[in-house]
């Protein structure tokens, strides 16, 4: 507990003890209006208050947020903000409070000094619900110094092939512009909604697999052939944009960097443009869900490919049965036209795979089997697969278990029973 002491008063003359003192609870309850000029009907009391929101931690609810609610009701008869926001408390990885008998407390400019302001910021106010505790880790805080890595050379990549951008034209669309667009529009709306409910964790979440997964990791690999096309950089403009602005509460420093260095801006500063709104003219949910489609073909020939020593040298048979999707094939598979075939081969051993839009198999020269490794092989990824599929039967966990997550389990759980039957036909 703490004791507070009195001061005492000086000994010489001429010093008067102050009047008109408040409990520093009962002062810092007055703040919201007592700064904006009340007891007068000033322009500042009419713009500013109520003020739009209150952010504070649970323990001191009591002491301030109280107080300010009654004296605020009293005086001015409103209250003193529309909503507030109550966060937990930061603690050490056990959970407990830092303190100095202890020695576990964290220095947060030793945090920025190491990782930089935007990566301690966007774990702080991402890592956790509101409400909740958070234990500080390291760790995480250098996992998010990698996705702001991530997103810096992304916007090189994207920067690099747009610095002759003059005007924005979504005109002549290919598929996967159409497939990247709609999962924009479908992140924008999703993370408009969070973040006016304050679900910082949940919109940052959804952000991060839209940047790393759907933009970086695939969107920018599908570009890389028709990076001449105006269409092509005005997606890639659009998207990083948005992306860029999204992010900007969480990474202010980052994401004002990068915005400086657009060839089109909707303002001198990222602080003072417009945040992404949603269009529903740019969904194109039939394209989407036929890339989606695609892309785990890719993922699902990719392992495969892996799991059976399939080398570039291999010769392939393949049937793609709609024209637009020739070019992400061959391009993510790198399928040289010097490899293809169009007759199967005796004598080789054959390895495919069949999809609604892919008939590819590919041969190689026999193998000797190991066949003692195959069965160790095929226990392991039986066990695997039996307790992926509890686990995706247990309602509990599709229910409360994030979607991209059980979404995750279920891709995984069809490459495992791929990777299966492929090792049971090799005995």
């Amino acid at each position: 507990d703490e004791v507070y002491v009195g001061m005492e008063a000086p000994k010489e003359e001429g010093w008067v003890q102050d009047n008109d003192v408040l409990d520093t609870w009962f002062s810092s309850a007055l703040w919201p209006f007592s700064t904006l000029g009340w007891p007068e009907k000033t322009s500042d009391m009419k713009r500013y208050f109520p003020t739009d929101a209150l952010v504070t931690g649970y323990d001191i609810i009591p002491f301030w947020v109280n107080r300010m609610t009654f004296q605020s009701l009293e005086l001015t008869k409103k209250r003193p903000f529309k909503d507030c926001i109550i966060h937990g408390l930061i603690r050490d990885k056990e959970g407990r409070k830092f303190s100095k008998s202890l020695g576990n407390g964290i220095d947060p400019m030793d945090m920025i000094e190491k990782y930089g302001s935007d990566s301690l910021r966007y774990y702080l106010t991402t890592d956790v619900a509101l409400g909740t505790d958070l234990r500080f880790d390291e760790v995480k805080i250098s996992s998010t110094w990698n996705y702001i890595n991530k997103i810096w050379n992304a916007a090189r990549f994207v920067l690099m092939n747009i610095e002759n951008l003059e005007t924005v034209q979504l005109e002549d669309l290919k598929i996967e512009d159409k497939w990247i667009l709609t999962k924009y529009e479908k992140i924008i709306k999703s993370i408009t909604k969070h973040m006016d409910k304050y679900e910082f964790n949940i919109a940052s979440m959804e952000l991060y697999n839209f940047v790393w997964e759907d933009f970086c990791s695939n969107y920018i690999e599908l570009t890389k052939t028709s990076l001449e096309s105006n269409t092509t950089k005005s997606v890639l403009f659009k998207i990083l944009t948005g992306i860029l602005k999204m992010l900007h509460p969480f990474m202010p420093f980052v994401t004002e960097e990068i915005y400086s260095m657009l060839p089109i801006k909707d303002n001198k500063t990222i602080m003072l443009s417009s945040f992404p709104k949603y269009e529903k003219d740019l969904i194109y949910e039939e394209e989407m869900s036929s890339v989606d489609e695609v892309l785990k073909d890719i993922v699902s020939i990719r392992n495969l490919k892996a799991n059976n020593k399939i080398t570039k040298e291999a010769l392939i048979k393949i049937i793609i049965n709609k024209e637009e999707f020739i070019p992400i094939y061959k391009q993510q598979l790198k399928i040289a036209d010097d490899k293809i075939i169009s007759e199967a081969k005796e004598n080789l051993t054959a390895t495919s795979y069949k999809s609604k839009y892919i008939e590819i198999t590919y041969y190689k020269e026999v193998e000797e089997i190991d066949t003692k490794a195959i069965e160790e092989e095929i226990k392991k990824l039986t066990q695997s697969i039996t307790r992926r599929k509890n686990l995706l039967s247990n309602e509990n966990y599709i229910n409360k278990a994030p979607a991209n997550i059980v979404e995750q389990d279920r891709i995984k759980l069809k490459e495992e029973e791929e990777k299966l039957k492929n090792l049971k036909s090799q005995i």
